[in-house]
């Protein structure tokens, strides 16, 4: 099933369940939002499951057409937020751009941060910019949503806890970045407001592409409306999903409404190289700095700059009949500065 908040005037919107074809929304009556439903899931599960084939055989009266600018995020606030690294090649590109060596240790134990989940973005609200000399850049990732999961589980008990797959633009201030992590002390204003898909799915709706806790579909970004990634967010990724969750419950237990992100996927080229542009021939990247990381390992610099205002991002995933899964994120760059 596909479910959605939409907006209603309050913080958490209403929760329906949304058709496969993401042309008509349910609302749930009996759990009036996706956490509330998240807490209860064993009962909320049958309801909305009931729900679902209703709105699918057209027995249920009262639905309403879905539009995504309806949408808050899925989850829009949650009581944790911590995105991963798991696609390990684009940290070595990272790395490797700036002449530094990857420690041996990324490849067995995964990099996490924990980002602010107080407020997300809707799939389509825009991408508020104070400075375009922050250097605003998108991340196009896919992120789980977990029931509750105990202290040390196991990545088999982990994957058994993920209740929601949904999509990402975890957006970045890549020029805040280095002097944040020069402090030794992580992420904070170079990470604001991350915006997440329309819908998010169990993962049942996947079918086959969802298999070992990751999902095997090409992850397509458009920049103001060219082709700009189509990485496989089934390839290349080191960590899956029950892996990271359970690196997440080393320490603690993870509440349900829990959202684990995959970080920016990335795909390295057949030949083994760091991957190539769409125009090019490749798949591209899932993100500006990937792509400027790639012309400085090549040319000795950068020259894509990085998101504007005005500029557009639209991050969406089709499955093999060419139709939309989550929907798509579609966000407008917008000049706080002078709101």
């Amino acid at each position: 099933m596909k479910l959605a908040s939409l907006r209603n005037g309050r913080r958490d919107g209403a929760l329906h369940v949304v058709d496969r074809d993401l042309t008509r929304a349910l609302p749930c009556q009996a759990f009036p939002t996706l956490q509330a439903a998240l807490d209860d899931w064993d009962e909320a599960a049958i309801m909305l499951q009931r729900l679902a084939d209703e709105l699918r055989d057209g027995r249920r009266e009262g639905t309403l057409p879905f539009r995504a600018e309806d949408c808050l995020a899925p989850l829009p606030r949650a009581y944790q937020w911590a995105d991963g690294s798991a696609y390990v090649n684009h940290v070595a590109l990272v790395r490797q751009a700036r002449g530094a060596e990857m420690p041996e240790s990324f490849w067995y134990d995964p990099l996490m941060y924990q980002g602010g989940s107080d407020r997300f973005l809707g799939p389509c609200d825009p991408i508020p910019l104070k400075d375009p000399d922050w250097g605003c850049d998108f991340e196009a990732e896919v992120a789980v949503v977990t029931g509750d999961v105990p202290m040390g589980a196991t990545p088999a008990e982990a994957t058994e806890a993920i209740r929601l797959i949904m999509l990402v633009n975890d957006v970045s201030l890549r020029n805040l970045i280095p002097g944040e992590l020069a402090k030794g002390f992580g992420f904070f204003q170079s990470k604001p407001a991350s915006a997440f898909s329309p819908v998010a799915v169990t993962p049942d709706e996947l079918g086959a592409a969802w298999a070992g806790a990751k999902l095997a579909l090409p992850l397509l970004s458009h920049l103001n409306g060219t082709l700009f990634g189509r990485p496989d967010a089934g390839q290349d990724m080191i960590f899956d999903f029950g892996q990271l969750i359970a690196h997440a419950t080393k320490t603690r237990d993870l509440a349900a409404g829990s959202i684990i992100g995959s970080g920016t996927v990335s795909n390295r080229d057949a030949e083994g190289g760091p991957g190539r542009k769409v125009s090019e021939g490749g798949r591209g990247y899932a993100c500006i700095a990937e792509q400027r990381m790639v012309e400085t390992i090549r040319n000795g610099a950068p020259a894509t700059p990085f998101l504007k205002p005005g500029d557009r991002v639209r991050i969406e995933m089709l499955d093999g009949a060419g139709k939309s899964i989550f929907g798509a994120i579609d966000q407008v760059v917008t000049d706080s500065a002078s709101a």
